[in-house]
């Protein structure tokens, strides 16, 4: 995807996770994140939405504080909805007048820079909003091509994330794991070999090939069964081989 397209489906994410939640009882827990309420996940989106504003409006060469942000969260918890949408928009803006090159600091390293912000923004909204919705009971939508992008994008900062990274040496090393999306259209963008193992902790690449255990299914699932979101066993995927290492593979990667 090109980064309006990044900025245009984070929008769309945004304003959806504000209107589930706007009229919802905002104490409602979220099982998909223990220990957090809806208050909380809102809370924590929009405080992430504002540090990569901040990052991105200020071209930071160095890792902003974020909790030196004024937030400006509202004193009543009924506000956080529109106060999520409002930092939205913000951030939109931001991540559309800098465009794709902008380099700015990011926890990718190299990798780094305002379109990978505009990316980050996208999936991240995109999983909360997931949770949001689960926890009131709705069944959650996601966009085959985005929820794709979103496995790889996954695969790509997951290694960087400060719990899979103290946890990669676990990964058995030699073994191999293959995520199939079912979904039409995706070609070889729709397939993962994931090779564990090595100084990075895991390489992987898109294509077909025989692996130790394999889960087909829709992207959508794919992309919630790396966040750990849905678990091997859910009856909408299909593993063969191996089960036990897909279930050791989300555990340790779950960011």
């Amino acid at each position: 995807m090109e980064h309006e397209e990044y900025c245009a489906r984070a929008g769309a994410e945004i304003t959806r996770m504000a209107e589930v939640t706007v009229s919802a009882a905002l104490e409602t827990p979220v099982p998909t994140c223990p220990g957090w309420d809806l208050a909380k996940l809102i809370r924590h989106t929009g405080i992430v939405h504002r540090w990569a504003t901040a990052t991105v409006a200020t071209k930071a060469t160095e890792r902003v504080a974020a909790d030196a942000l004024d937030a400006g969260l509202p004193a009543d918890v009924a506000g956080y909805p529109r106060w999520l949408a409002a930092g939205g928009a913000s951030l939109l803006t931001v991540l559309r007048e800098a465009g794709p090159g902008l380099p700015v600091w990011s926890w990718a390293a190299d990798d780094g820079g305002s379109g990978w912000w505009a990316r980050r923004m996208l999936h991240e909204t995109m999983v909360h909003r997931v949770d949001a919705e689960l926890s009131l009971g709705i069944e959650p939508s996601l966009d085959p091509v985005a929820a794709a992008d979103g496995v790889s994008e996954f695969l790509l900062n997951a290694r960087l994330g400060s719990r899979p990274s103290q946890r990669l040496a676990e990964l058995p090393a030699g073994q191999t794991v293959h995520l199939h999306a079912t979904d039409d259209g995706l070609g070889s963008g729709g397939e993962w070999l994931i090779s564990l193992g090595g100084d990075a902790g895991y390489t992987w690449s898109h294509g077909h090939a025989k692996a130790a255990v394999a889960v087909r299914g829709p992207a959508a699932l794919l992309l919630l069964l790396a966040y750990g979101r849905v678990k091997p066993d859910d009856g909408r995927l299909t593993v063969f081989g191996d089960a036990s290492l897909l279930t050791t593979w989300q555990d340790i990667m779950t960011l």
